[in-house]
């Protein structure tokens, strides 16, 4: 199949443009094999890990539906580094053939490198390159691929550091454009966590400053998984029919974008955590804390919003110990204190897309 892939890009009329000697160096750099036996024991050596994440995935005959016909395109959110393990479980665990992954190329690096090309298929991407050869050799690869796999992508292009959904990159979604498969849809996917495991290091920071060695991010994720526990909704919108967007036309990219965006937001799970993170103040009365979250459950329902509980009292209730552990929060009797600000606006702000008619002090303390 690489074969194939590599000798189609070469002959596409964009590509012809460039360097060959640049060209080849970059699909060699794109090419990846996935051994999918082998992917799938992963789950073995990693469940230490797995097993402190309860997965529940919603939706997921969508996708079951969409793969008889179709060849998709998951697009989904992007939380934290086991965002790659969860959602692919869960579309194994339902029978759903796997996808192709795109990954940033910091994941190619070492053993896990090795993992990536060898193992998982995954696609990697330079998110900052600004080199036209490489962008055109990209979405021409990318255009190839639909035709033969399923893909997965993090359009964000990269984690959240401050909790909030980031913008849509679109150059993969460029290329699966340009390929003008007839069967292609796109799934949005969103992924939503009571706690992520990284959330101390992503608060913060704050934002994205540089790129850190992949294996001083995980080094710190076992450190933070001491104690953790969580649990994790996979949520999967309709299909989204590319029949009737023009791949030549910047304005039907920026409306599918819009579109795609939109229907994330709404598919994420709105989790006791956030609210209570969205509405604490620095020291509140229990009482007060649970009007509050009523008051934005209220309207978070006219989004609508996928709402993982329904009413103030059970937001606090199952938030405050989950919080306690892990620091952020403090509670003497009734009386809710806040002990780590960075990491409660980390989860605040992942409701940010839907309470933005809200004044900007209401959710950011």
């Amino acid at each position: 199949m690489v074969e194939d892939i590599v000798e189609a890009v070469l002959s596409n009329k964009e590509i012809q443009r460039y360097p060959h000697r640049k060209i080849y160096s970059y699909l060699e750099e794109l090419s990846t094999n996935q051994w999918y036996p082998a992917y799938r024991a992963l789950r073995h050596p990693l469940y230490p890990i797995l097993r402190k994440i309860q997965r529940h995935a919603e939706h997921v005959e969508r996708v079951q539906q969409a793969t008889q016909t179709s060849h998709v395109i998951y697009v989904s959110n992007h939380k934290s580094h086991m965002d790659y393990l969860v959602e692919l479980l869960v579309l194994d665990e339902n029978g759903i053939r796997p996808p192709i992954i795109a990954a940033g190329i910091n994941l190619f690096n070492g053993l896990m490198g090795i993992l990536n090309r060898h193992v998982t298929g995954a696609l990697p991407v330079r998110r900052n390159s600004r080199d036209p050869a490489y962008l055109a050799t990209l979405r021409a690869y990318v255009a190839e691929l639909v035709h033969r796999r399923d893909l997965f992508l993090y359009p964000e292009g990269g984690r959240s550091y401050n909790g909030e959904f980031k913008p849509l990159k679109t150059g993969l979604l460029q290329g699966a454009l340009q390929s003008r498969e007839p069967n292609l849809v796109i799934i949005p996917v969103a992924i939503a966590y009571d706690l992520v495991l990284e959330d101390q290091t992503l608060a913060r920071q704050g934002k994205k400053r540089r790129q850190r060695p992949f294996a001083t991010e995980v080094a710190e994720m076992v450190r933070y998984a001491v104690g953790y526990e969580s649990r994790g909704f996979i949520t999967f919108g309709q299909p989204i029919l590319l029949s009737t967007v023009d791949p030549d036309s910047p304005r039907d990219l920026v409306m599918l974008t819009r579109h795609i965006k939109d229907a994330m937001g709404k598919l994420y799970k709105v989790l006791p955590t956030a609210l209570l993170a969205a509405a604490l103040r620095p020291m509140m009365q229990r009482q007060v804390l649970e009007d509050r979250i009523d008051q934005m459950l209220d309207a978070l329902r006219l989004v609508p919003a996928n709402l993982g509980v329904e009413c103030g009292r059970d937001a606090v209730e199952q938030a405050t110990e989950a919080l306690i552990g892990r620091g952020v929060i403090v509670v003497e009797k009734d009386i809710y204190r806040v002990r780590d600000r960075h990491v409660l606006r980390y989860y605040g702000r992942t409701l940010n897309h839907l309470l933005t008619h809200r004044s900007p002090s209401s959710l950011t303390h």
